[in-house]
């Protein structure tokens, strides 16, 4: 299984556990592409499945690193140690 995570704006986000992973796909309309992952964590108090992280296609690499830091804090997935 895969944690994914996808970033839909800079204060909005879904998460769902899949069980493969794509380079590009839809979800709720909105073509999403693989942008990090799917990456393991180091261990912490418990397991964690690979971890993937998607964004919308339209936006760029600057702006995939600025909702990916300001989702952070409410994200324990992006804050994990790889």
């Amino acid at each position: 299984m895969y944690q994914v995570i996808l970033l839909k704006s800079t204060t909005d986000f879904a998460r769902e556990r899949w069980d493969a992973v794509d380079e590009v796909l839809d979800y709720e309309g909105v073509a999403y592409s693989l942008r990090a992952g799917p990456r393991q964590p180091l261990p912490t108090d418990h397991a964690w499945d690979p971890v993937a992280v998607y964004a919308p296609e339209e936006i760029g690499e600057e702006e995939f690193q600025d909702w990916y830091a300001q989702l952070q804090p409410q994200v324990e997935e992006l804050r994990l140690k790889y």
